[in-house]
């Protein structure tokens, strides 16, 4: 089963995500590529902070999930000690698991947390943020319209 995330639910849940995070006071946002880099951009213009980066993974070959993941890239946080890691969602939770545990080993000094717009209780990883609780494959906007 399927569920189809629309522009509109996007746009009223990105809001909320991006209030419950405010408190953080992130200095930086690193999108978790693809599927983090729309919500992250829009969590940037709404947090209004300038330096947004990524990072690009694999784990998923469309709906099917490979053995093992792959990172690819990595950040510069000069003078940021808050950083907030987004991606759309803690499916498996080895994505978000994996860029969090990289990016505190490779930066001790900063404080990181993470935001997701859904989260499987299944998941190895829960967002310190989160809004929706998926318990199908979600078809996001993005996936589907272009």
């Amino acid at each position: 089963m399927k569920q189809y995330y629309s522009y509109e639910a996007f746009r009223v849940d990105t809001k909320k995500l991006i209030d419950q995070s405010k408190a953080f006071k992130p200095e930086s946002i690193v999108a978790i590529a693809r599927g983090g880099l729309t919500l992250a951009h829009c969590m940037a213009e709404g947090l209004d902070i300038r330096d947004l980066q990524s990072i690009r993974t694999e784990l998923y070959d469309k709906e099917r999930q490979r053995e093992e993941i792959t990172l690819y890239g990595t950040c510069v946080f000069e003078n940021n000690r808050r950083v907030l890691i987004v991606d759309d969602i803690a499916d498996s939770g080895k994505t978000l698991q994996t860029v969090v545990s990289y990016l505190k080993k490779a930066f001790p000094n900063v404080e990181f947390m993470s935001a997701t717009l859904f989260y499987k209780k299944t998941s190895l990883y829960e967002p310190d943020f989160w809004i929706n609780e998926a318990s199908e494959w979600i078809e996001f906007f993005w996936e589907k319209d272009f």
